[in-house]
Formats: structure tokens, C-alpha cells, sequence
């Protein structure tokens, strides 16, 4: 039996199944290496997962149902952690097929195979992005969250709600992780900390949108995968209705300025950031802050890793990826 991880090659993916092979698990990955960022960097995480004798990778697009079918009808998981998703919020303005295909169908497809050949726990990524237009801080999990601002925020949330009816329906045991502002190395270049980083060795002009006037609860990459691998055996207890289809935060739980964020990486690069104000974009929000409450009470951990340190290890990988 092993572990399969969609999205392998992504950020959240390579840490996690860095981490998973390295306790020792067997692991299976997937990734269709789309464009939306730059491929090299995807293709340069999944040469180090390849080194790992305990990993096996097939390139695979879970939009591809016959695919997606085939290999889980070749496979036995024990659990299928799905990361895999068309990701970003601002992208969303200008492509919205690729969330609906990814997102929904693609979606759909992991449910309909895990239908078929039912792991014993699911647990797929979904996002801080749901609470929307919500001013009541910090987020809980029982919030509504019936305002989103993007339809990449919608997307995720409409995985939550399929996910529950498929453990309602059939018997599956689920776990839906709202993630808070991941950051650290190996990073997505559409990233903030990316992107100002970048620009900052570059010596171009940072962009801070609605006057730098942001707050986001900032979340190590380390932290979000100490917590995925703490549930990986912990699927929810079975309901009156037969599956459960559970949420967690993963946030810090305690939200950043982000002025506080910039002076944060301009003492890591030892650089002045040129600072270029700009008016809210839209689908974007004021302020994220994670109750993550619930998520202690289960695995008896929460993150913890401080800006401080997360952005200097970003910045030590940086130089060093990019030889600067």
C-alpha cells in the first residue's frame, strides 16, 4: 500500500512527498507540469523527488479521467493526498476554463476514482480564500463562507461541498485543509515573497496593492507538511451519515502586515525595497487570520515557525537556486 499525492511536482507536493518518502512511506505522484508558472522549476523539484527509491512518478493530468481511472485501478492507496489544482487567485480573472477544468472537474475525477477504489482517508487542499468578503476575525471553520471574491475562491469551496456529498453519499472519509498564505522554499513564482524577492535583487520597484494596507497570516511551508503527515493517519471518525467530510485551518494564527512583511525581507536581502503603491486589486482581501484551534485539538500541533526565520530560509534558497 501507498500514498498517493496529485500536484507532486507543485510546491505544497514536493514537500510533502520530500517528507512522506523520507519516513519511509512508499509514494506515487502525479503532476501534468502545466505552464502557469515556469516549468524548470517544477521539473527541477521533481528531479530531486526522483532520486528518492521510494517514489514513483507518472505525468498524468487528473482532467484525464480515463488516466486517472487506470491508475487507480493499477494502484492500492492508503491515502490519497490531493494537492493538484489550477492555483492562484488573480489568474482567475483571465482564465476561468482553467479552474473549471482543474478545479471542478479535475476535482470531481479524484472523487469518482476514490468512489471506486475508496483509501482510507482523503485529504485534499483547499483554501483560505473561501472566507471571501468575511470581516469577522480570525476565520473558524463554522464561519459562512457563502461570499467569495474570485472564482478561484469559489472553486475551492465547491470542492468542499462535493467532497461532503461524496462522503455522505458513499462512504468516504475526508479531510478538506483550508490553506493561509503558504510560503518558503522552492515557492510559486506568483507568490508575493517570490515575486518581491526577485524584484528587490533586480533593483525593480515592489508592487503593494490597496497602499500596503494588507495583512495575511503567513504559513511556513514546514508547518503546513509537519501537519499533513500528523493527519495523514487520522481520518475522521465515521458520522450517522456513514462518511465525514471534515475542514481545518492551517494558518499561523497570526496575521502579518504587510509593510511588516517588506521590512521583514529587506533585512534578510540587506536590501532597501523601491516600493510602488498601487489601488486594490480585484478578488483580492484586506486580511487573512486562521483560527486553527481545531487543527491543534486533532494532531496536537500547530504551526509555528516565525516570519523571521521562514523568509530568511526562503531567501537562503533563492540565492542559491538562482546563484545570485
Amino acid at each position: 500500500m501507498s500514498v498517493l499525492v496529485t500536484g507532486a511536482a507543485g510546491f505544497i507536493g514536493y514537500h510533502t512527498v520530500m517528507r512522506l518518502c523520507r519516513e519511509g512511506l512508499e509514494v506515487v505522484g502525479i503532476d501534468n507540469l502545466n505552464p502557469y508558472y515556469d516549468v524548470k522549476l517544477k521539473q527541477a523539484r521533481l528531479q530531486r523527488l526522483q532520486t528518492l527509491a521510494n517514489f514513483t512518478f507518472q505525468r498524468l493530468d487528473i482532467v484525464d479521467q480515463s488516466a486517472l481511472t487506470a491508475l487507480f485501478e493499477h494502484g492500492h492507496y492508503k491515502q490519497v493526498i490531493h494537492l493538484a489544482a489550477q492555483a492562484g487567485v488573480r489568474y482567475s480573472l483571465d482564465n476561468p476554463d482553467a479552474y473549471a477544468q482543474s478545479n471542478l472537474v479535475g476535482f470531481l475525477n479524484v472523487l469518482e476514482a476514490c468512489r471506486r477504489h475508496p483509501p482510507e482517508h482523503l485529504i485534499y487542499a483547499s483554501s483560505s480564500s473561501v472566507y471571501g468578503a468575511n470581516t469577522k476575525m480570525p476565520f473558524a471553520e463554522d464561519d459562512p463562507v457563502d461570499q467569495p471574491v474570485s472564482l478561484y475562491a469559489a472553486s475551492k469551496r465547491a470542492n468542499e461541498l462535493i467532497a461532503h456529498s461524496y462522503c455522505h453519499l458513499y462512504g468516504l472519509q475526508a479531510t478538506g485543509l483550508r490553506f493561509f498564505t503558504v510560503y518558503g522554499p522552492w515557492g510559486r513564482p506568483d507568490m508575493a515573497l517570490f515575486k518581491f524577492t526577485q524584484a528587490m535583487l533586480q533593483g525593480r520597484a515592489i508592487d503593494l496593492y490597496n497602499q500596503g494596507e494588507m495583512a495575511r497570516d503567513f504559513t511556513f511551508i514546514d508547518d503546513i507538511v509537519e501537519a499533513i503527515f500528523r493527519l495523514l493517519d487520522k481520518p475522521p471518525a465515521l458520522s450517522a451519515e456513514r462518511g465525514t467530510n471534515r475542514l481545518f485551518n492551517i494558518g499561523r494564527g497570526s496575521p502579518v502586515a504587510l509593510m511588516s512583511f517588506v521590512e521583514c525581507l529587506e533585512q534578510a536581502l540587506g536590501i532597501k525595497a523601491q516600493r510602488r503603491y498601487l489601488p486594490m486589486q480585484e478578488g483580492d482581501v484586506l486580511k487573512t487570520w486562521a483560527d486553527v484551534s481545531a487543527l491543534a485539538r486533532c494532531i496536537d500541533f500547530s504551526p509555528r515557525v516565525p516570519i523571521e526565520q521562514g523568509v530568511q530560509a526562503f531567501v537562503q534558497w533563492s540565492r542559491e537556486f538562482y546563484q545570485v
